[in-house]
């Protein structure tokens, strides 16, 4: 954004007002970082936000300061929609797409009009809804962005405890604890500027990385079985059926990282975990990569999907077998990026 953008901010940040903080379907902890430090922070100048996430997140990331604040649409959509509808101020976050909230979608798009939309997001190709877009893909984070607003709002004396929490949780579990190429020495030097506003790195990490369930453990076990390399195409990928997934009990967030462990093998550039979902019919698939091999472009081609180019999701309406026949045939078509020098 501008520097007469931010000004124009400030202004309408100078009057207390209602305003929607919006995170992506399914929210990480990049996503819900990102929106629950934008609630500290504006709540400090008594606007009346609240945090609207399309559904529910993982339990290994509601002990952050203010998750029992965050609503939930599906589940109070009638509430959930007459707060947006009476915002002056929308704050889509981690996001750059309506079609990635869901059932929120609808109600998001009818107050394009009526409502100023800020976006702020690091993901490619941003659609063109917001009169504030902060878009830049060589960004770590979207929790990254969120400190350089404020930096840009010149506001970081405000960053508080709680905010500082929020925002270091963010850079971490989107940086995989600073270990992927985005991750730059700017990032570092934020990382040592919110330890010293109070974020407590090693509790941080501990509260969020060593909460395992049984459950989940055994559930990485069956995924790690079902884990299977094509040596010729520097690639791997994990299964796990609705059956496995049951027969582990499992709750949202379980999977989150599994298929870092493909991607961790000697000689792979190329990681995938597909997940069986009866409920929505769908197969959800994670993708992984090292170097150059662009997954975006292919979540984007093969599974309507998209991210970054070493991370991306997308999804398969066919059934478990049937999307691996067709992932399996499909990387062969890449047998020269995928064996190229990366």
């Amino acid at each position: 954004m501008t520097k007469e953008n931010y000004t124009a901010l400030k202004t309408l940040l100078a009057k207390p007002q209602q305003i929607t903080l919006v995170p992506h379907q399914n929210p990480d902890g990049d996503a819900i970082g990102a929106c629950l430090a934008l609630f500290f922070f504006l709540s400090q100048k008594q606007h009346h936000v609240k945090v609207i996430a399309p559904n529910n997140y993982p339990d290994f990331l509601k002990w952050m300061p203010g998750s029992e604040e965050v609503v939930f649409f599906e589940d109070n959509p009638k509430e959930a929609t007459k707060f947006i509808e009476n915002s002056k101020l929308i704050f889509t976050l981690d996001f750059n797409s309506f079609s990635r909230i869901g059932q929120m979608q609808q109600c998001l798009e009818k107050q394009k009009n009526s409502a100023t939309f800020v976006m702020i997001d690091h993901h490619q190709s941003p659609d063109d809804y917001a009169k504030f877009c902060y878009s830049d893909v060589s960004m770590s984070s979207t929790c990254e962005m969120v400190y350089h607003f404020i930096e840009n709002l010149q506001e970081t004396a405000n960053i508080n405890k709680e905010i500082a929490t929020c925002l270091y949780t963010g850079i971490m579990t989107d940086t995989g604890s600073f270990r992927f190429p985005a991750t730059s020495s700017t990032t570092h030097q934020i990382i040592a500027k919110l330890i010293d506003k109070g974020a407590e790195n090693s509790k941080i990490h501990q509260q969020t990385l060593d909460n395992n369930s049984y459950n989940r453990m055994q559930l990485l076990g069956v995924a790690l079985n079902n884990l299977k390399i094509i040596p010729a195409l520097h690639t791997a990928y994990i299964t796990l059926s609705q059956k496995e997934l049951d027969d582990h009990h499992f709750k949202k967030g379980d999977t989150e990282g599994f298929v870092n462990y493909g991607l961790s093998i000697k000689g792979v550039i190329f990681a995938a975990i597909f997940i069986e979902n009866t409920h929505e019919g769908i197969v959800k698939i994670s993708l992984r990569s090292k170097g150059n091999f662009d997954v975006n472009s292919f979540a984007r081609e093969h599974f309507n999907g998209g991210g970054h180019i070493n991370a991306a999701g997308g999804r398969s309406q066919k059934s478990l077998t049937e999307t691996i026949a067709y992932f399996e045939k499909t990387i062969k078509n890449y047998k020269l990026l995928l064996t190229d020098e990366n």
